[in-house]
């Protein structure tokens, strides 16, 4: 009978792992380039208490197996790189990436990914710089930030569909700035690790940063000036998943309840 309470339990730890993350998937629903998370679970080991075991020759034994499974356990929080919704904002400044691409952001010297394209301009002596919200450097092909020249107006400003800078001179036209955005992609961009900030970490399980621009990749993504990449979070689907983790985590409550009910019952028969 124990077996069932410890069994429950790991029910009523998973499934709050499981409403951890919903409420921060829900949470950043506004959050620009945010992908939703998904938690996977696994089932934890069995008891084998009778093994199936056939004898062909006499037509006896055990077709099927008795086993007693221990609950489950959280695996891993999947990130789901689709598409989110492109919204129109008519600020130069904001940059979307239509397709699996990922700005290269520099933080402290090291090199970090992510699909927030709210850009800003930080002006320095060496001229106006894209910078994150944060006042990170956005990384051009040479794994340098881009500082645009100082007599060159950030509202005039044009970056077309494949990252190129320019700007419109005093003659009405556009001239190239010789400046391109960096654009990677990832074998495998689940392996990514989030650290906040709406910044992805490399690691090892992702594989190294495929560069666009090179021809490292199969499918070329686009930019979008004037638009945002919103969160992908779907609020009607989430709140779904909340309320069957929240009965999940229920019945799970209801089977220690019931266990402890039948060790009392149980325990009684003496009397």
């Amino acid at each position: 009978m124990m077996r069932s309470l410890w069994t429950a339990a790991t029910g009523m730890i998973s499934q709050q792992q499981n409403v951890d993350t919903i409420a921060h998937n829900l949470a950043n629903v506004n959050t620009y380039g945010y992908k939703k998370e998904r938690m996977e679970f696994k089932t934890l080991f069995y008891e084998i208490i009778a093994r199936a075991d056939l004898d062909p020759a006499n037509r006896t034994g055990r077709p099927v197996n008795l086993q007693i499974g221990h609950g489950v356990r959280p695996i891993s929080t999947a990130r789901i790189f689709s598409q989110g919704n492109l919204e129109r904002t008519d600020n130069s400044n904001d940059i979307a990436i239509e397709g699996d691409g990922f700005f290269v952001v520099d933080r402290g010297g090291e090199l970090y990914y992510t699909k927030d394209g709210a850009m800003k301009a930080s002006v320095t002596d060496e001229g106006s710089m894209l910078v994150t919200a944060e006042g990170y450097p956005i990384m051009g092909l040479d794994d340098t930030p881009l500082y645009i020249p100082a007599n060159v107006s950030i509202k005039d400003l044009s970056i077309n569909e494949e990252g190129a800078l320019s700007y419109l001179n005093s003659q009405g036209q556009y001239e190239d700035l010789g400046l391109q955005i960096k654009l990677v992609q990832f074998s495998n961009p689940q392996g990514l690790e989030a650290v906040g900030s709406n910044l992805l970490k490399i690691t090892s399980a992702s594989g190294p940063a495929l560069v666009e621009a090179d021809g490292e990749t199969n499918r070329i993504s686009r930019f979008r000036q004037g638009v945002l990449e919103m969160s992908n979070v779907q609020v009607a689907e989430e709140m779904v998943n909340l309320i069957v983790a929240q009965r999940a985590y229920d019945i799970n409550s209801k089977a220690i309840t019931t266990s402890d009910e039948m060790l009392q019952t149980a325990n009684n028969l003496k009397r």
